[in-house]
C-alpha cells in the first residue's frame, strides 16, 4: 500500500510546490538532432507548468505555444561535414582518445558555437536585449561560452547534461571524481577495473582535464569576452560561470550508469524523452503485425547512417536477413538499395520508441546511443550493439554485462559473426529475461523522469540560485580541494619525525662509543 501511495504523493508535493509563471532564457545552440529530443521533451514540460520560454535553437518545438519565442539558428552548421576530420564516421571506431578531443569535440563544439554567435539574430539579442529572466536553461555540452547569458541577466543557471555523466563534471560541480571504479565516458571500462586499466583510466581522465583546462576552455573564454565584451564592467571568466550552475540535469539513469558519488545539485533524469507509444502508419503496423516469427529493429541514429555503410559489410547484413524468417524494420537512408531481401522494409526515418513498443519487435540492433538505449532498455528489446564512438563502447559493455544484449566490433563484422549475435538473442530466452528485469529496474521511479526535472528547475527559481546546494569544495583552490597541503603537511611531519629520530639514534650512537684516553 505503502509502495503505491508514496508516487502519489510526491507527485502532489511536486504539484503544492508550482513556481509562479517565470522567465526562461534556454539557450541550446548545439545542432544534435538526437540531444534536442531530450530537451525538446523538457521545454515542453516548463510550458505546461505555465512558464514563458525564449529559446535559442537549431530546432523548432514539437508544438505550437503561445509562451515560447524562438530564435532559430539558422542554416544549421553541419558539423559532420565541417568538424569531424575523418573520411567516414565509421573510422571513428579506432580513433584515439586524443583525436577524439582534439579533432572531434573540441572542434565540434568551438565551431558550433561560433557559428551561433554568427547569427544576425543571435548577435542583435546579446546587443539589444533589455528584458528580465529568472532562470539560463543551457546545455551541458561544449557550448560554455554562452553561460555569459548568466552574468547579462544576473541569473541563475541549470544546465542539461545531454550526454550523461562526463569527468569535467565533478570539479565544476565541487566533487572530487573516483578514478578507481568510475570508468572515463569514453572508455569502454566497468565500475570493476583492473590495476592496468585504473592506471590508464586515470591517466585519461586527466589528461582530459588539462586539455580542458588549459587548451579548450580558454578558446571558450575568448569566444564569450568577444561577443559579450560590450557589458558593463568585468566580465567573469567561463569556468567561473561554469561553477555557478545550479544543478545539471543529467541523461541518465541505474541501471544504464554506474554508480557514483554526487553532490545535491547532480540530478539523474535519463529517460524523460520517452512517452507512451503512438499509432504506427498503416504500412509499417502491418508489416509489424505480419511478423508472426518476431520482428528486428535496425536503426545507428541520427548521425550514423546506414547507407553509407562499407559494401563488404552491407553485404554481409543483407544475406543474414535474406535467410531468416524474421521480418526486418531498417532506418536505412537510401531507399534505392539493390538486392533487398522481400522480409526487410527501409525507411530514411522511423519513430523508433513507437516501434520499440510493438510486441513482436525481438531485438534491437543499434550503435548504442544513449537514449537509443534508454529506449531499448525502456521497452524492454534485447539489444545487438554495434558501437562506435565516444560513450557508445561503455553503453554496450554495460548492456552485455547486464545480460541483456551482445556487442560486435564494427571492423570485425561477417556474415558469421552477425548470424551468431542475432540468433543469440533469438533464440535464447535468458536475454529477454535479463532486459525485462533491468527494464523494471530503470522504470522504478519516485516520480517520472520528466516531472522531477522540471521540480528542479522551479526549485532553482524558487530559491534563487538555490545557494544551498552548492559544494564548499568550489571555493577551495585545486591543491586543497584535492587535499594535496594535507598531504604535503603529512609527508612533512613524517620527514622531520624521521629526521630527529635519525639525529637522535646517531647522538646514541655517539654517546655509547667508548671515549679513548688521553695518552
Amino acid at each position: 500500500m505503502l509502495k503505491n501511495t508514496l508516487p502519489l504523493l510526491l507527485l502532489s508535493a511536486l504539484a503544492w510546490h508550482h513556481a509562479d509563471s517565470s522567465r526562461i532564457l534556454a539557450v541550446f545552440v548545439f545542432p544534435g538532432r538526437s540531444h534536442w529530443m531530450m530537451i525538446d521533451a523538457i521545454l515542453n514540460g516548463l510550458l505546461d507548468r505555465g512558464h514563458q520560454v525564449t529559446c535559442i535553437a537549431n530546432y523548432p518545438l514539437s508544438r505550437k505555444h503561445e509562451n515560447y519565442t524562438e530564435l532559430r539558428v539558422t542554416p544549421i552548421y553541419d558539423f559532420w561535414k565541417n568538424s569531424v576530420k575523418v573520411e567516414s564516421l565509421y573510422d571513428l571506431t579506432e580513433i584515439s582518445i586524443h583525436r577524439m578531443l582534439m579533432d572531434f569535440l573540441y572542434s565540434l563544439g568551438l565551431e558550433t558555437a561560433q557559428h551561433g554567435f554568427t547569427r544576425e539574430n543571435v548577435r542583435d539579442f546579446i546587443r539589444n536585449d533589455d528584458s528580465h529572466f529568472d532562470l539560463i536553461l543551457a546545455e551541458q555540452f561544449y557550448q560554455e561560452a554562452y553561460l555569459m547569458f548568466a552574468h547579462k541577466y544576473k541569473a541563475p543557471i541549470v544546465s542539461v547534461g545531454t550526454f550523461g555523466f562526463a569527468h569535467y563534471m565533478g570539479p565544476m560541480m565541487g566533487m572530487m571524481n573516483m578514478y578507481s571504479h568510475v570508468p572515463h565516458e569514453f572508455l569502454p571500462f566497468m565500475d570493476k577495473m583492473s590495476f592496468p586499466q585504473r592506471i590508464y583510466n586515470t591517466a585519461v581522465s586527466l589528461y582530459e582535464q588539462t586539455l580542458r583546462t588549459f587548451y579548450y576552455l580558454p578558446q571558450q573564454e575568448v569566444m564569450a569576452k568577444e561577443n559579450f565584451g560590450h557589458l558593463p564592467g568585468p566580465l567573469p571568466n567561463v569556468a567561473d560561470l561554469e561553477r555557478q550552475v545550479s544543478v545539471v540535469l543529467l541523461n541518465s539513469y541505474y541501471p544504464l550508469t554506474t554508480s557514483r558519488a554526487r553532490v545535491p545539485g547532480m540530478v539523474q533524469v535519463g529517460g524523460l524523452h520517452i512517452k507512451q507509444p503512438k499509432p504506427l502508419p498503416e504500412d509499417l503496423k502491418k508489416f509489424l503485425d505480419g511478423a508472426t516469427h518476431g520482428a528486428i529493429y535496425f536503426s545507428l541514429g541520427t548521425n550514423l547512417k546506414s547507407s553509407d555503410m562499407p559494401r563488404d559489410k552491407l553485404e554481409a547484413i543483407l544475406n543474414v536477413f535474406r535467410s531468416m524468417k524474421q521480418r526486418v524494420v531498417w532506418k536505412y537512408e537510401d531507399e534505392s538499395v539493390k538486392g533487398l531481401p522481400s522480409n526487410v522494409m527501409i525507411k530514411p526515418w522511423l519513430p523508433q520508441s513507437d516501434i520499440l513498443a510493438h510486441p513482436n519487435v525481438k531485438v534491437f540492433i543499434t550503435h548504442g546511443g544513449l537514449l537509443g538505449t534508454q529506449e531499448g532498455v525502456y521497452r524492454a528489446v534485447p539489444m545487438l550493439g554495434i558501437p562506435i564512438y565516444c560513450d557508445q563502447h561503455l553503453n554496450m559493455n554495460k548492456a552485455v554485462l547486464g545480460g541483456y544484449a551482445v556487442r560486435l566490433y564494427f571492423p570485425n563484422i561477417t556474415e558469421t559473426s552477425f548470424r551468431w549475435a542475432l540468433e543469440e538473442l533469438l533464440y535464447k530466452p535468458e536475454y529477454k529475461k535479463n532486459m525485462d528485469r533491468v527494464s523494471g529496474v530503470f522504470r522504478d521511479r519516485p516520480v517520472p523522469a520528466l516531472d522531477e526535472a522540471v521540480y528542479w528547475v522551479e526549485y532553482v527559481i524558487r530559491h534563487k540560485g538555490a545557494p544551498q546546494l552548492r559544494s564548499a569544495g568550489l571555493d577551495l583552490p585545486w591543491v586543497s580541494f584535492a587535499l594535496l597541503d594535507v598531504l604535503a603537511l603529512a609527508v612533512g611531519i613524517v620527514l622531520v619525525v624521521v629526521w630527529v629520530l635519525r639525529k637522535l639514534v646517531m647522538l646514541f650512537q655517539n654517546d655509547s662509543k667508548p671515549k679513548r684516553k688521553a695518552e
